[in-house]
Formats: structure tokens, sequence, C-alpha cells
């Protein structure tokens, strides 16, 4: 059963404790990202084999592969994938900016350069959970960055295929190139390379323990999105809510995994007791119960800020949730005191699913309270930026000796001398 702590009758410490586990496997990664260098595609073919049960002829899947897969989707998922498409298409071009020059100065020039970053990969997880979404969410803000190749790798089952409906929202996203590798091999692949994998410049998407601790242990190399931790909900509820819809956003990232943490901050304790009696009866009806309920049971927990709406957003920022609802009426009343929070979702008919799906707004989110300095997936995270500068030599020799005497004051006088020298031969 879910826990309610009263705010103010319980230690800070147990209110705002926040349990990240990590599983011990940075040794494990290291000699399979080790092996997979060293080895290349072999190493992929044996992993596969190990861990997948799957044995392939080919890594790469190829377009035979994509169009029957596309073909055996229920024409009406189709439909679903293209309008959510759209939907994430038009959200994410809003986010371009464009470079910049400035030239108001005679003589000089200034500016900046938006570049896409050339080559992405994208992880998808596999195994027991689809997740089409992720594909959607990933490879769109990378297209409209202009990346010029998105290539994904996600894990096969037993029969050497990758789910259907992975490749069908590949297909409809434009995806370039698709891999039957999953784990830590996988990212060790796109950051170094095989025969058949190619090299990228950054990787983006969730994945187990063994794939954050790779992504962990190849950034440098090649840069990443974040170090992804369990799924989190916080649901801001007042006393007007209803707990069976609470209840029901509750569990919509408990069933996600064991490790999930879904949390209430109400200004009401009956509320608080009605939407924990609403887990106990819904629960049992979910088909991942059991996940749900380990969630629920080791990191659930209702806080009640008793009659005080504005203590409990409060609450909330200190939390820094991944998914933060605010299930009150006249929300945007309240969402410029939301400070910290992945993703935001509005009123009491917006569950965060629809941000997991559809709105279009993006799902892969900062949790383990990273949205303090940290930002949704956007276009963002496939740019990068280039500067230059020109000045004309009268414009230089208005400033030269100005830099100079700032070299110099540090100590740098190849600097300094690098500024003057142009003036010394009287040119």
């Amino acid at each position: 059963m879910i826990k309610i702590f009263k705010y103010g009758e319980v230690s800070s410490d147990e209110i705002f404790a926040r349990e990240n586990p990590t599983a011990n496997v940075s040794d494990a990664v290291s000699e399979i990202i080790d092996n997979v260098v060293r080895r290349g595609d072999s190493a992929l073919y044996e992993y596969c084999e190990r861990f997948d049960k799957a044995s392939l002829s080919s890594l790469e899947v190829s377009d035979e592969e994509i169009n029957e897969a596309f073909a055996s989707v229920d024409p009406k998922f189709i439909e679903i994938l293209r309008e959510a498409h759209v939907n994430i298409t038009d959200f994410h071009s809003r986010q371009w900016r464009g470079s910049f020059v400035i030239s108001e100065k005679d003589g000089v020039i200034t500016g900046q350069k938006v570049i896409p970053i050339q080559k992405v990969g994208l992880y998808v997880p596999g195994g027991t959970a689809a997740y089409p979404s992720t594909v959607l969410m990933d490879s769109v803000p990378a297209k409209i960055a202009g990346c010029e190749e998105i290539v994904m790798v996600t894990p096969p089952s037993k029969d050497g295929k990758v789910n259907p409906v992975i490749l069908a929202a590949a297909k409809i996203a434009g995806v370039d190139r698709i891999f039957k590798v999953g784990g830590a091999q996988a990212i060790a692949a796109l950051a170094y390379g095989t025969e058949s994998v190619p090299k990228v410049d950054k990787i983006v998407g969730p994945g187990n323990a063994y794939v954050a601790e790779a992504k962990k242990q190849v950034f440098g190399k090649v840069s990443i999105d974040m170090i992804a931790g369990p799924s989190e909900i916080l649901v801001v509820a007042d006393s007007l809510s209803n707990p069976k819809y609470v209840a029901a956003d509750l569990l919509s990232q408990a069933e996600h995994d064991r490790m999930a943490s879904a949390v209430l901050v109400t200004d009401s304790y009956a509320l608080a007791e009605a939407v924990s009696a609403e887990l106990e009866r819904q629960i049992p009806l979910l088909e991942r119960a059991d996940i749900a309920r380990a969630s629920i049971d080791n990191h659930g927990k209702i806080i009640v800020a008793e009659g005080n709406l504005m203590l409990a957003i409060d609450i909330a920022n200190e939390i820094a949730p991944e998914h933060l609802e605010l299930c009150v009426d006249n929300p945007f009343d309240y969402l410029d005191k939301i400070k910290h929070a992945g993703s935001v979702f509005m009123g009491r008919y917006c569950p965060e699913a629809l941000g997991d799906y559809f709105a279009g707004p993006n799902h892969t989110l900062p949790t383990s309270g990273t949205a303090r300095f940290s930002s949704p997936l956007s276009v963002e995270d496939f740019i990068k930026t280039t500067q230059f500068t020109y000045f004309t030599r009268e414009a230089l020799g208005k400033v030269a000796d100005k830099v100079a005497y700032f070299a110099n004051k540090e100590g740098l006088g190849a600097h300094a001398k690098s500024a003057t020298v142009r003036f010394e031969d009287n040119e």
C-alpha cells in the first residue's frame, strides 16, 4: 500500500527521499565495450546469441524486412502513428533557431553558425516491451535539425526479427539505417563503429542499467542526451480532484518498472485516503499488476500539505519530477510557479500518457531531480554552433593595444604580440 505523509509531521528526509538505485554493472559494461572495440561485428553477433537468443545472418535490417513489417501492422495503428508524427513534428519545428551575424561596427563582423550534428544514433529498447513512441520522439527533432544520418539500434526477438511496430515507426519517421543489436554492445558499436554499424557523433534514447552505464562510459568519445533513471510522475491535486483519475495517472508510470516513482502531493487528506483506496482497487486489474504493485509499495508516496495548495507546488519544485500533473481548475494560474519539472500536464483532463504518445512535446525527459538544471530532448540536442569573427586591418588597429594590455595582464606575452605585430612594420 502507498505511504501517506503529512507535511510538517515527518522529517524532510522522509518527504523528499528519492531512491535512485544503480546496479553495479560498470565492470561488465567495460568488458563489453572493450570486446566490441577489439572484435567489431563478431562480438555483436556473439552477444546477440548470448543475450537475445537470436542467431542472425545480418545485423542490418533490410528494406524488405521494413516493408514486410509495415504491411503487417494494423492500419489503424499506422494512422495513429502518422498523426502522432505530425503533432510531434509541429511542436518541435518551432524549436529551430538560426544562425546570426552582427555587423554594426565598421570593419568588424562576428556571428554564429548553427550546424546539425552529422550522425546520430538512436537507442530503442526492445525485448518484452516495444516503444514506437521512442522512435518518433527521438528521430523527429533530429530530422528537423537536419542531421545527415540517423542510425537506430534495437534488440531483436528470438526469431531474429525486430518488433514490427518499431520498424513501422522508423519508416514513418524517416530513420536511415536500423541494426538488430541492443544493450551495452549497441552503445559501444555506435560510439566506436564496427564493420557494419557506423560510428555516430551523438547517442540518444533510454535503456536499462547496462545501456545507461555504457552511455556514461562512452561519453567524451561521443555526445549523449542524458543518463535516464527510473520513470517518475508527480501529481499535484486539490480537494476537488477525482481520486479515480489521480490513481490511474499514478499507475500510468508505476507500470513502467518496479523502480518507477509515483507521487501525489495534495492539499487534502481526504483525497489522499481516497486515492490510496483507488490504487488498491485498480492495481489488481492491470496486466502489469506485479510491476505496478512493487513500484507503488516501494517507491510511491502521498504527501499532504493540508489546506495549502501553494505549499504543494513548493514541494513539487523541491522534488523536480520528470512528469508533473497539475490536477486543478485554472492550471495556467499556477504554471509560472512551477520551476523544476521535465514536462507539465495541465488541468483535470490532461493525463501524462498524452505526452508519452500523442500531444507533441517530447517524452524523453530529465529524471532523478535533474529537471533542476536540464531540459527535455529537443532540436537543440541535435545541433552545435560555430562562432566566427572578422576584423579589417583598420578595425584591429583600433583595439590591438587593448587586446595586448589584456593579454599582458594574464601574463601571456605571445597573445599580446599577435595583436600588435601586424603594425610594427608600418605596412
